[in-house]
């Protein structure tokens, strides 16, 4: 069993297990004050540049802004999808598109359903992963309660297929294929991502990454410059601190 696979099956099947039980914290009063802008170049909109690391993070936003901002975010996190729901909006309206700040989004799996919703997620490359990454926030209630309601028989044989096919045989069962074909991906072409080795290795290489570099506790996490933020889970107590490092 090659080396992803054999991470993920010492996974809960379905849990969310890294995800952050704290979604609180102290909030802050947001600021409203206006943020001095970098030109995009020709005219454009930072918020339209999206490139992808050496790593396989994607990145939001102008490469040289001041202050680069890291999410890491597992798909199966109900935390993350409420940080999505309320945070994603503002900080690319408000931040990103100013060209001060840059917005990169870590994968961070934590079991199977994860790694197939994430495979999924970045199946269209670049252009497609923030939209199909809200998308699947948007509707991560139904399709990991398909899953969930898998019989025990169902399954034991999921378990009996080959590591390579398991992934996707988890996607069928959630009904993410079938998900992503309604959106622009293919099920041809969604079935030969989420049987990618390569694409496998990558999202479990960056896990280990994120625990290896900054002890990542739970998701979501963020990263500001470098540095692992505390008591940041929420867009509530994030914003003042992307508002601290912009200089006020």
């Amino acid at each position: 069993m090659k080396r992803a696979f054999v991470l993920l099956a010492a996974a809960a099947a379905f849990g969310a297990s890294a995800c952050d039980g704290n979604s609180g914290g102290q909030s802050a009063a947001n600021s409203n004050a206006p943020i001095d802008a970098v030109a995009p170049p020709e005219g454009g909109d930072w918020t339209k540049m999206v490139t992808q690391t050496a790593e396989g993070a994607f990145v939001m936003g102008n490469p040289n802004a001041d202050v680069k901002l890291i999410e890491f975010a597992s798909m199966t996190c109900p935390h993350c999808a409420e940080f999505d729901e309320k945070g994603a909006e503002p900080l690319i309206e408000k931040y990103v598109k100013t060209g001060r700040v840059s917005y990169e989004l870590r994968n961070f799996v934590t079991n199977p359903l994860d790694m197939a919703a994430s495979l999924i997620a970045r199946c269209n490359g670049a252009q497609g992963f923030f939209p199909l990454t809200s998308g699947l926030f948007h509707s991560q209630q139904e399709w990991a309660q398909r899953a969930s309601n898998m019989s025990p028989e169902q399954q034991q044989a999921l378990e009996a297929q080959p590591p390579q096919q398991q992934i996707a045989a988890v996607a069928d069962a959630a009904g993410l294929i079938q998900w992503a074909a309604q959106r622009g991906v293919p099920s041809a072409k969604a079935r030969q991502c989420l049987t990618s080795q390569q694409e496998a290795e990558r999202l479990v290489q960056m896990r280990t990454d994120a625990d290896s570099q900054f002890q990542v506790p739970g998701t979501p996490s963020f990263a500001l410059n470098g540095e692992l933020l505390e008591n940041a889970s929420t867009w509530e107590t994030l914003e003042p601190k992307i508002r601290d490092a912009l200089g006020g």
